[in-house]
């Protein structure tokens, strides 16, 4: 995987032990498919293949440009700015999610 230059914005180095599901879609009483994680504040937010696309639009909203997944087995993060996929072992910890309402 390749690398990008603003790992130096990265404030959240411990996931959560759990997380409730997106919470926009929560809010809204929305659905989501998978979860992932903003890097630099901690918001979690749902996939591009969710109905309300929810990560892409913190991204859009706030300019933080780095998120992680929280799906279970996976430990992947993504650069909005690059467009770039990442390891980062320096985030670490599992978090506990809900099944996705949408399967």
């Amino acid at each position: 995987m390749a690398s990008c230059t603003h790992v130096n914005r990265i404030q959240i180095f411990e996931l959560p032990e759990s997380a409730e599901g997106c919470e926009d879609c929560l809010e809204a009483g929305g659905a989501w498919l998978h979860l992932r994680i903003c890097l630099e504040c901690g918001k979690v937010g749902c996939c591009d293949d969710s109905p309300g696309r929810h990560a892409t639009k913190h991204f859009e909203e706030t300019g933080h440009l780095l998120i992680r997944s929280l799906e279970p087995g996976e430990t992947w993060s993504f650069c909005f700015e690059d467009q770039t996929a990442l390891l980062l072992p320096k985030v670490t910890g599992n978090t506990a999610i809900p099944p996705s309402p949408l399967g």
